[in-house]
Parts: C-alpha cells; sequence; structure tokens
C-alpha cells in the first residue's frame, strides 16, 4: 500500500499578507496589459482567491486597487536613484539606472499606462502619484550632486534629464527594447553629463557642481571614454572660436 504525501496545511494569511498577494498579482498583471484591460476577476484568478475577496481588501473597485497598484510601483521606481552618496558621478547614475531601466523592462505594458496617463482608471491622484516619482528621483539626484539649494537653472537642468530617460524609456518599449539596455543606461548617463556641461556655461552653481563631479571621475570611465568620442568632433568647430 502506498502511501500519500501529507497536504499541506491551510495557512491562513494576516491582513497585510493577502493585501500584498492581491497587490502583487495586480502589479503582475498591470505589467503585462494596460490597466484598462485587466479586470477583478483577472486579479481574482491570478491571486488564487475569489472575486468578493478583493472587493472585501479593496472595496473601491478596480480603481482603489489600480491606484494601490500604482503607490507600490512607484515606491520601488522612487528607490532606484537612492544612492550611498560615494564613488564617481556617473558610476552612481549607473547603478539607478540599472535598477530603474530593469523595472522598465520587468514591468513593460504597466510601465507605459503608468506614465503615459491613457488609461481610463487615471485620476488626478494617479497623476500625482507619477509626479511623486519624478519628484522623488529630482531630491535624489541633487543629493549625488550634494545641492541642498539648487537655484532655477540647476532644478530644471535634473527636471529635464529626468523626463529625457522616462521618454527614452518608452521609446525603448516601442523600439521593441533596443538598444540593448547597458547600451542605453550608459548612453542616458552622458546625456546628464552633457546636460549639466551645457549649462555650465550659463550658471555658476551649475559650473561649479560640474567642477566637483569631474574632479572624482577617472580617465578610463564614463567622463573619459565620453570626452575622447566627443573632443574630435568638437575639433572640427575650431574655426567657430
Amino acid at each position: 500500500m502506498t502511501s500519500q504525501a501529507p497536504t499541506p496545511a491551510y495557512r491562513r494569511l494576516s491582513v497585510e499578507e493577502r493585501r500584498s498577494q492581491l497587490l502583487d498579482a495586480a502589479l503582475s498583471l498591470f505589467a503585462q496589459r494596460a490597466p484598462e484591460e485587466v479586470s477583478l476577476d483577472d486579479v481574482a484568478e491570478a491571486a488564487g482567491v475569489s472575486r468578493p475577496l478583493v472587493y472585501r481588501y479593496f472595496p473601491g473597485g478596480k480603481q482603489q486597487l489600480y491606484e494601490a497598484a500604482l503607490r507600490s510601483a512607484a515606491t520601488e521606481l522612487e528607490q532606484c536613484f537612492a544612492e550611498p552618496p560615494q564613488g564617481p558621478l556617473t558610476q552612481r547614475l549607473g547603478r539607478a539606472l540599472d535598477r530603474y531601466l530593469s523595472f522598465v523592462d520587468e514591468h513593460d505594458a504597466g510601465f507605459s499606462a503608468l506614465l503615459q496617463g491613457g488609461s481610463v482608471v487615471e485620476t488626478s491622484r494617479t497623476t500625482a502619484i507619477v509626479d511623486g516619482v519624478r519628484r522623488a528621483a529630482a531630491r535624489h539626484i541633487l543629493d549625488h550632486l550634494a545641492v541642498r539649494d539648487p537655484g532655477p537653472r540647476l532644478r530644471m537642468t535634473v527636471r529635464m534629464w529626468i523626463t529625457a530617460v522616462e521618454a527614452a524609456s518608452l521609446i525603448w518599449l516601442d523600439e521593441d527594447k533596443e538598444p540593448p539596455l547597458d547600451e542605453l543606461r550608459d548612453w542616458l548617463v552622458e546625456q546628464f553629463v552633457a546636460t549639466l556641461a551645457a549649462g555650465a556655461g550659463r550658471d555658476a552653481q551649475t559650473a561649479a557642481v560640474v567642477k566637483a563631479a569631474l574632479a572624482m571621475e577617472t580617465a578610463d570611465g564614463a567622463v573619459g571614454s565620453l570626452a575622447r568620442r566627443v573632443i574630435p568632433v568638437l575639433g572640427d568647430a575650431a574655426h567657430l572660436l
């Protein structure tokens, strides 16, 4: 007579564990499809629970669940640019972008819906969640630059770059995830350096930031590589000086 393996004992989840389970299921679905294409039945099935149970935790229905999922994703995105303040700026930005772009790669359609705001469930609250991610990223970048009181030009430079990162991420998804992630990361780091350098010619605060950042870079790092590729091109414009 063969003995059967014991059936695993059912474990009742705590309120927070169950809520987290439902959010994970929702985020997984939003990563694959646009929010308007995901139903509460889909979330219930993915989580292995009943539709009434989803309503018990999210009585506001799909809207409440979507906003909660957005906040969860936003919290993760906000932490992407958090880095210890050691080492060259370009290395820190590179590691931050690795995390950010990995999130984009993993969440795909959900990331597009998050930033493009085209969902039928978009509200002023969802817009505020997305804007909160941008403001948090800007604060982290200014921390990396060791700037506590940024002037309007430096603040604008940082916000412009964050917008460029978002736009590049969306275009990367539209272009079937080309170029490779490591190339996109390096390109975005170089764009930040170039944007800062351009701003340094018009703003004393930005110029001081650039000088401090360059002092920590190495010849074989991102700035050195960028300089070796760009300076010969700029040399062709020497007659304009």
